[in-house]
């Protein structure tokens, strides 16, 4: 079959649930992944043909993708600040919001030297500060030992060295260690904001890395920035992702709890989502 007349059909499948734009990437994505072949290859090769092993695995993946099932599992990689992560559904798949916390991150931080990540799943934090700052000393701590192993492949993926701990960090009292940075993209959506996440990530991301009590929605940026009063280093730095919703929230307590210099910053998209804070 020949491979144009494939992504017709591929897209005529999808656009039921995505959009054909939406759609379309997938098509080119999943082709480069497969096949190496980019969307000039099969412009400039239009009678390309797909073998009859290769319908097969298509065809797999076209009815994974109408399960919604997110594509970045079904490929097992994405993309994420220039680097590439294998990734599965024991992390998150990493966001282009998180890429602007990092790149925040390392404009402020070049005298820096030793950088903590809590709740790394994937890694793609503590990965890209160390591949991009080849002098520092970069940890990483996730409660899931599944979100571990994958970080642990992501860091000889990329060629860096991180020290990967597993911790629950509410039941830390101390980090033990000294810091001149400390990042995290912790749990933060609300049960109530359940009705605003879309099927593909409800049902296939782990809701251990997404989901907090609506109760106490700031219960780990809170034990967070005290693990941060203790152990950052004097005008260290703090920086979280956060909800978009609860902006002046994260303010208020960093404010409340003695930080310096706390800025909110807003996303591509115009939400609140970074904030940065100093310990005196």
């Amino acid at each position: 079959m020949k491979i144009r007349d494939y992504r017709s059909y591929f897209l005529d499948e999808l656009t039921s649930l995505y959009d054909v734009h939406e759609a379309e990437s997938f098509f080119y994505l999943i082709l480069e992944n497969t096949t190496k072949l980019k969307r000039i290859d099969l412009a400039l090769l239009p009678n390309s043909e797909f073998s009859d092993t290769q319908l097969l695995a298509w065809n797999l993946i076209l009815k994974q993708l109408l399960l919604e099932i997110p594509i970045q599992y079904l490929l097992g990689t994405t993309s994420f600040y220039g680097l590439e992560f294998e990734v599965n559904e024991n992390v998150l798949i990493p966001r282009p919001e998180t890429e602007e916390l990092v790149e925040w991150v390392l404009s402020c931080t070049s005298h820096l030297n030793t950088f903590l990540d809590i709740g790394t799943g994937s890694g793609c934090i503590a990965i890209s500060i160390a591949k991009n700052r080849a002098d520092s000393i970069v940890t990483a701590i996730d409660v899931s030992k599944g979100a571990l192993e994958v970080a642990q492949k992501n860091a000889v993926l990329n060629d860096v060295s991180v020290q990967f701990i597993q911790k629950n960090i509410l039941e830390t009292s101390d980090l033990e260690n000294q810091l001149d940075c400390i990042i995290s993209n912790p749990p933060y959506v609300r049960t109530l904001e359940k009705a605003e996440i879309k099927k593909n990530v409800l049902d296939h991301e782990p809701h251990l890395a997404l989901f907090v009590d609506d109760k106490d929605p700031l219960l780990f940026y809170r034990k967070i920035a005290r693990l941060a009063l203790k152990n950052l280093n004097p005008n260290g730095y703090l920086f979280f992702e956060i909800n978009q919703y609860l902006g002046k929230e994260m303010n208020d307590l960093l404010v409340e709890m003695g930080f310096e210099n706390v800025t909110l910053k807003k996303d591509i998209y115009n939400n609140d989502r970074m904030i940065r804070a100093t310990k005196k």
